[in-house]
């Protein structure tokens, strides 16, 4: 049989799984899982969340394993669902749910997986508490090194092994007394007391972060008027203080037509056309493109931010500038009540949906900037399509909204001139705004995941072997040249294939695939969340199964792009 790994059996484990036991060829299939509970994942583990952490992707819009979300909770018991923290009336394709019930979701469909696996004549082997330590590449198969819970390690070797090891947090979250570089897991914030506690990040990290330090110490109920209120019998020195450089809160989550509508002008062919004749100004030609999708959609308010005179450089400032004359809390009152309206009339708002649209589509053109355009999209364009996608659940605004009226929480604007001290004070961080100290006795960087080097790589072999380099990136310098002549500079992540399997040229077993996102997000920056899961798993199984039986027989072979030229939905966990 053919004999494959996968590491980690978080969500992109599992579609890769899923995409791999459609094959008539029976599989040999290994899925290493770290934690004692394999199929849960990461962002939705109880060990890693507070249950009043929400997941950000309504019911619409996750991928379907076996069955939907929503048929799997409707099958549950009232007590089941009351053990999930679901009322049952609360059940629906648009409904937003706590973490760790899609942790249960993921734990349930892997097992339906299992005995699918079994009757299409698979072998099926999931090692729980067992922690890959290393991958070493050999000329026709690759090693695996891997640590079990009693400290005892063993060699196995495969034909196919997936890096689909997913968030990459640190095991130790309080680095010195009250500063933590994670809010994950969320009990290592219960110790936090009666004190000022700042978190970095504004977005639904920073709010997984507020949120588990204030059910800790107080609850949410609703008053007699239906309206969220925030219960403490906490100190007044008790005060949570968000921030970020714009000082702005994440908006509620938008209505919008599910599966999306296709963009007419924003297109796949439009911008495939421009990667390939328009390489020296790719950026600036896309950002033509987007001007034009957008005042196709909504003319009005293309002409209320001025998009006419606007370039790469400027429409992130236009596109947030109603928003930065406003206090956060209150327009996050007033947009929170356009979203409710809005949803309950099945309004969609043109223009958000316009760039929600064309942010699928820009994915593709992203691997094929040069070197001075890669820098100018992540530090002007990228903001917007971000803050469009990653919207919230209504009821974390809510949450918010409860806590400002309780005068437990605030948000306080960074800038860009700021400075972040925590080995000054005993506990905690003080943050220094032009002068202007303020001082906290708990200090949290929630700002998410972030993309890491090819040198960050947890398996020390494949550094050695040279099996892993930083992607790379044509230079601004040479974007004019003919291609065969373009100079190549590396920049960042790991340098992958269309595939995502690691380039290099040594004579070594090239099976090895990487869809870990933390090594992805340089060059995929949208490439977050389950949908982005179900689409790498689709990828790596198609090319791990065309490689087994060839083309025409694939399980996977009909599909014909992937993520470094496709659109991707990125629901964010």
């Amino acid at each position: 049989m053919p004999n494959i790994a996968i590491i980690g059996s978080g969500p992109k484990g599992i579609y890769t799984l899923k995409g791999l036991i459609g094959s008539d060829t029976p599989l040999s299939i290994t899925v290493y899982e770290a934690n004692a509970d394999p199929g849960k994942g990461t962002p939705y583990h109880p060990r890693a969340n507070d249950r009043a952490m929400l997941a950000n992707i309504a019911s619409i819009e996750l991928p379907p394993v076996g069955e939907s979300l929503v048929s799997w909770l409707r099958r549950k018991t009232p007590a089941e669902l009351a053990l999930l923290g679901v009322p049952v009336e609360t059940i629906g394709e648009r409904e937003f749910y706590p973490r760790v019930v899609l942790g249960e979701y993921f734990q349930s469909q892997l097992q339906g997986l299992l005995a699918k696996a079994i009757d299409r004549g698979h072998v099926i082997n999931i090692k729980a508490n067992h922690r890959v330590v290393d991958i070493a590449l050999g000329e026709a198969d690759i090693a695996v090194k891997v640590q079990k819970a009693d400290g005892a390690q063993s060699h196995q070797a495969f034909d196919h092994v997936v890096m689909a090891t997913g968030h990459d947090w640190p095991e130790t979250t309080e680095t010195k007394p009250g500063f933590y570089i994670s809010p994950w897991p969320a009990a290592n914030l219960d110790t936090i007391g009666d004190v000022s506690v700042g978190v970095l990040g504004t977005s639904l990290s920073g709010i997984d972060a507020v949120v588990s330090v204030t059910t800790s110490h107080g609850s949410f109920m609703l008053d007699e008027a239906g309206l969220l209120q925030y219960h403490t019998s906490a100190a007044d020195d008790f005060h949570i203080t968000m921030m970020s450089r714009k000082g702005l809160l994440p908006e509620a989550d938008f209505y919008c037509t599910v599966p999306y509508v296709p963009t007419t002008i924003f297109t796949e062919r439009a911008v495939d056309e421009l990667i390939e004749t328009k390489p020296d100004r790719l950026l600036d030609e896309l950002f033509d493109l987007f001007r034009a999708q957008l005042f196709a959609d909504d003319p009005q308010y293309a002409e209320h931010i001025g998009l006419g005179m606007l370039m790469v450089e400027t429409v992130a400032d236009a596109y947030f500038a109603d928003r930065e004359t406003y206090d956060p809390f209150t327009w996050a009152s007033l947009n929170l009540g356009d979203a409710k309206m809005n949803k309950a009339s099945r309004t969609t708002v043109a223009w958000r949906y316009s760039i929600l649209r064309m942010h699928e589509v820009l994915l593709r053109a992203v691997p094929h900037f040069c070197e001075n355009d890669l820098k100018r999209f992540h530090k002007y364009f990228k903001t917007l399509f971000v803050d469009d996608y990653a919207t919230v659940p209504h009821q974390s605004i809510e949450r918010l909204l409860a806590l400002h009226r309780a005068g437990r929480l605030s948000v306080l604007k960074l800038g860009s001139e700021y400075t972040l001290d925590s080995d000054k004070v005993e506990r905690g961080a003080v943050i220094d705004i032009g002068g202007e100290k303020h001082t906290f006795k708990a200090f949290i960087d929630a700002t998410g995941q972030q993309a890491v080097s090819a040198w960050d790589v947890p398996f020390p072999s494949l550094i050695r072997q040279g099996a892993v380099r930083e992607a790379l990136t044509q230079t601004t310098s040479s974007a004019l040249a003919a291609k065969e002549d373009t100079e190549m500079i590396a920049t960042g992540g790991i340098d992958l294939d269309s595939q995502f399997r690691p380039r290099f040229e040594k004579p070594l077993c090239h099976n090895l695939y990487c869809v870990s996102i933390p090594f992805l997000l340089h060059k995929l920056p949208f490439v977050q969340g389950i949908t982005s899961a179900a689409e790498l798993g689709d990828i790596v199984a198609s090319a791990i199964l065309t490689e087994i039986n060839g083309p025409s027989t694939s399980a996977g072979a009909q599909i014909t792009n992937n993520l470094m030229r496709s659109s991707v939905r990125a629901g964010h966990t």
